[in-house]
């Protein structure tokens, strides 16, 4: 039997340990392990675009367990994350990604972007810069971000500040979970300027269905 870490599961009793397990809403809630993911990513995974935390809600869930599995070995690097991940067993990483997959969350408000700086970015998200040998987003993330599975997420929503920071973070090698490099390779193609604009134009677009859990797939 796996040893019961942290003072909220304490209160629990082992008995209460496969409930938590396959329940991702339960791990969420006091007194569930996980309960840092509501003050930060919102009580319905909508995120905090206005200190750049990302929105859950949607998210693919492969995408998502593969995110938690990168903080806890060491692959992405953010300490609040590290310990939060560390907490959770493979099976309660699994319940949360795909309790967040299935989501259906409305985007927040936010102050909309200047309109010539959502356009540069739109350009750059369709056709990339070919004088720099970059390529489009929507080549890996989908028309209009609305993803590509377990390797590349849906950014159509997130909030610009985080897409900002995790662009930033690919190009200081704080982040390597994404396959054969190809992130790391396209942030350092991207110039400030594109990354804000890249950045709002993916904020401004609408929110889609969300994304199938593996549950759900057919």
């Amino acid at each position: 039997m796996r040893p019961v870490i942290g003072g909220a599961l304490l209160l629990l009793g082992v008995s209460s340990l496969p409930v938590l397990a396959g329940n991702g809403e339960v791990i969420t809630k006091p007194p569930g392990r996980a309960t840092t993911c509501t003050p930060c990513h919102g009580r319905n995974g909508e995120g905090q675009p206005a200190r750049g935390i990302p929105r859950l809600a949607g998210l693919n869930a492969e995408y998502l367990e593969r995110q938690l599995d990168g903080f806890n070995n060491g692959a992405r690097k953010n300490r609040v994350m590290l310990m939060i991940a560390s907490d959770l067993s493979n099976d309660e990483r699994k319940a949360l990604a795909n309790y967040y997959a299935g989501m259906t969350t409305p985007k927040p408000e936010t102050a909309p972007a200047d309109q010539a700086v959502i356009a540069a970015g739109a350009k750059i998200a369709a056709t990339g810069d070919p004088s720099n040998d970059l390529p489009g987003c929507g080549q890996c993330h989908g028309a209009a971000g609305l993803d590509a599975g377990a390797n590349f997420p849906r950014l159509a929503g997130q909030s610009a500040l985080y897409i900002e920071k995790a662009l930033r973070s690919w190009k200081a090698g704080d982040r390597k979970v994404d396959p054969m490099g190809v992130m790391a390779n396209v942030a350092n193609k991207l110039t400030d300027d594109q990354i804000k604009s890249v950045a709002a134009y993916y904020e401004s677009l609408p929110v889609a269905a969300p994304a199938p859990t593996p549950e759900s797939r057919p």
